[in-house]
């Protein structure tokens, strides 16, 4: 149990490293930068200079602050988020926890952060914190809303809440057999060919613009541009976590990062065909049976592992690249485009989802 949980932690701090890195680099290319590119070969030394920097950093608590309080929210936010990655399944064989409400226990769970934002806000008795604490509650709270509703459009149309069912449903390892674009009367079975034909996104063809809303929503949730008015550094200086330094401050960027991640491979499993092959069976090139492996071989741990870090890396980048391309909303818009857009959406597409279910197939 203690070697798994270091791998855990290890596996962690490398995808914040890789993660500060590739935006970095991202940046750089999107806004034309020369970036860090001084501390060593193509910069990479940087990151273990900021490293050093923040662990040497002195560990100041505010004299007027709850100092108990202010010491366990970053904790806690880690604790929050990082209790979600305990529910994926990362291949057919290997899964974290076998609740069969994955879903909801992983929503249930990651809201917990909210406590913890709240925690360091309130416990730096600083006005600037409080009021990035705030923003951030309300922000989270309102996105959760069209996140959890896109969430629900997926339960309709596989009937479970169980992540691996979900996970097996869309691939060429399906019990269930699964039609073109979800419409049984074309006659199409698309089971025996596999890979992207039968991923959630095809399965109904509505569940495209939910998993847009979708995206949306998780930019929100990970405090990402254009929705990092918790962080606007032009009003609150730093948000909820101004008056934390070293490497306290470090575990709350680790959890940012871990945030994204957690996200984009929830995004995956829902929509992207989880741990399953892009490619499908055509004709005599088996692309999605090489590509997948045998169940209850290794080789099968080894691929699905593979396709669901790249489909979340690959989600992570694209927000990489809208934090760098997009300006940063006001507050009313933020609220509006939650209360007024999404949210909206999300119910008629619920409903749509529960029509399409029951009809077409």
């Amino acid at each position: 149990m203690l070697i798994t949980i270091l791998i855990f932690l290890a596996a962690i701090f490398a995808n914040v490293v890789v993660g500060v890195y590739v935006e970095r680099k991202v940046s750089a290319f999107i806004q034309d930068r020369t970036g860090p590119m001084e501390v060593g070969k193509w910069g990479l030394l940087q990151l273990i200079a900021d490293l050093l920097k923040l662990i040497q950093k002195e560990d100041i608590v505010p004299a007027v602050a709850d100092r108990k309080m202010f010491k366990f929210a970053p904790l806690m936010i880690f604790m929050a988020i990082f209790a979600g990655f305990a529910l994926f399944p990362l291949s057919p064989n290997l899964r974290g926890s076998a609740t069969q409400t994955g879903v909801f226990m992983l929503l249930a769970v990651v809201s917990l952060d909210i406590l913890g934002i709240l925690m360091a806000g309130w416990s730096s008795n600083n006005k600037y914190s409080l009021l990035g604490a705030m923003r951030s509650v309300a922000q989270i709270i309102s996105y959760e809303v069209p996140l959890g509703l896109s969430v629900l459009c997926v339960i309709l149309i596989t009937q479970t809440l169980d992540l691996q069912e979900i996970s097996f449903q869309q691939g060429i390892f399906s019990v269930e057999k699964n039609y073109l674009f979800g419409v049984k009367a074309t006659g199409i079975e698309v089971s025996q060919y596999g890979g992207i034909l039968t991923w959630n996104i095809l399965r109904n063809p509505f569940l495209i613009i939910v998993f847009v809303i979708y995206f949306i929503a998780s930019l929100a949730e990970a405090n990402r541009a254009p929705f990092d008015l918790p962080e606007a550094e032009s009003e609150l200086i730093g948000g909820f976590h101004t008056e934390y330094s070293g490497f306290r401050w470090a575990i709350v960027m680790l959890s940012e990062y871990g945030m994204m991640l957690l996200v984009s491979i929830l995004g995956t499993i829902l929509f992207l065909g989880s741990w399953n092959s892009p490619f499908p069976n055509i004709g005599f090139v088996t692309l999605g049976t090489w590509t997948s492996g045998e169940i209850g071989h290794w080789s099968s741990d080894l691929w699905g592992a593979f396709w669901l870090v790249s489909k979340a890396y690959l989600l992570i980048l694209i927000q990489m690249w809208v934090r760098w391309t997009l300006p940063r909303l006001r507050v009313d818009q933020l609220m509006y485009l939650s209360w007024k857009v999404l949210t909206p959406f999300c119910l008629v597409l619920l409903l749509i989802s529960g029509v399409w279910r029951l009809l077409m197939i």
